[in-house]
């Protein structure tokens, strides 16, 4: 009898997941509520994920196995705040909401993101909408943000504070075995900072993947976005959430943000990486972390960003 009770407790607090989607063309964008037992009477969050293939629960082909947007919604279920996680127009469940997944840039991202809102509020009746964004991801919410209706603040998480090809070149000079390659890597970034395509013709297959024709577009639009002066502009509350063993982006960055905007709180993790897990800043090891899917977020993420959320006047 007693078990019955206990089994029957824990059904009526688990977090209720529906399944939604924003009708467009070519196709939809799908993505997935998480919402506490007692409903989405709280915040609501829609997280924005980081760069590359990188589903809504993020993982990605590439060795990314963490589930951090899945675990990100489970914690800040527990805690009172409703989460939609979706896949980005042209990848996954929301493939067929794009031609060409490579032209689609992070300006369209940020579009998308005022369609979710719309949508989120619709579902759940929250009067705006938070926007989680998580490496490149807080660029498509720092965009988004410059057209505040709707969204209630941001929570910037492992963001970078510069325009990426300077977060690019940084990451290529560092590393001792891109220096065969560097020259034409370098060139490359030169050019399209400069708004100008450029040749890949006889460029080292290594180099590829990152200046491919087909994504020179998008990366052409990335570059010219640049965080800090996004952060100034904007207006609304801001959550700034950096850890220190963070390999990809810099507590550097993340002091840039809160420079441009002194409203925004900083958080420092100590110990804690890019996919917002227990760390080091040793290359190897953190490749082994990203690959392990059973390891859970770091200490105090899940707190920081709920307290946030909930202690915002008129956002929930």
């Amino acid at each position: 009898m007693l078990a019955a009770l206990f089994m029957a407790a824990a059904v009526a607090t688990a977090p209720v997941q529906t399944f939604v989607e924003v009708p467009g063309a070519p196709g939809p964008l799908k993505g997935t509520m998480l919402a506490p037992a007692e409903g989405p009477k709280g915040p609501v969050v829609l997280i924005l994920a980081g760069s590359g293939p990188t589903d809504r629960d993020g993982n990605n082909p590439l060795g990314v196995k963490g589930a951090t947007y899945r675990l990100l919604a489970e914690g800040l279920a527990a805690k009172g705040v409703t989460t939609v996680r979706v896949d980005k127009r042209g990848m996954f469940a929301s493939g067929p909401a794009a031609v060409d997944p490579n032209a689609v840039t992070v300006e369209d991202l940020a579009n998308d993101a005022h369609d979710w809102a719309t949508k989120i509020r619709s579902e759940t009746g929250a009067p705006c909408v938070w926007l989680l964004g998580h490496s490149e991801g807080s660029l498509v919410a720092l965009i988004a943000a410059q057209r505040p209706k709707d969204i209630c603040g941001l929570v910037l998480a492992a963001a970078p504070g510069r325009p990426l090809g300077a977060v690019i070149r940084e990451q290529l000079v560092s590393n001792p075995a891109n220096a065969p390659v560097l020259p034409q890597a370098l060139a490359a970034l030169d050019a399209l900072e400069a708004g100008k395509r450029y040749d890949t013709t006889g460029m080292h297959p290594a180099l590829l993947g990152l200046f491919h024709p087909n994504v020179q577009g998008f990366l052409i639009v990335m570059f010219r976005q640049d965080p800090a002066k996004l952060a100034a502009a904007y207006e609304g509350p801001v959550l700034i959430l950096q850890g220190d063993a963070d390999i990809q982006v810099q507590v550097a960055d993340a002091s840039l943000l809160a420079a441009a905007n002194p409203k925004a709180k900083l958080v420092v993790l100590p110990g804690v990486n890019h996919i917002l897990k227990s760390g080091s800043r040793d290359r190897a090891a953190t490749v082994a972390n990203y690959a392990d899917p059973s390891l859970p977020l770091a200490a105090g993420v899940i707190d920081a960003i709920a307290d946030f959320v909930k202690a915002q006047p008129g956002t929930n």
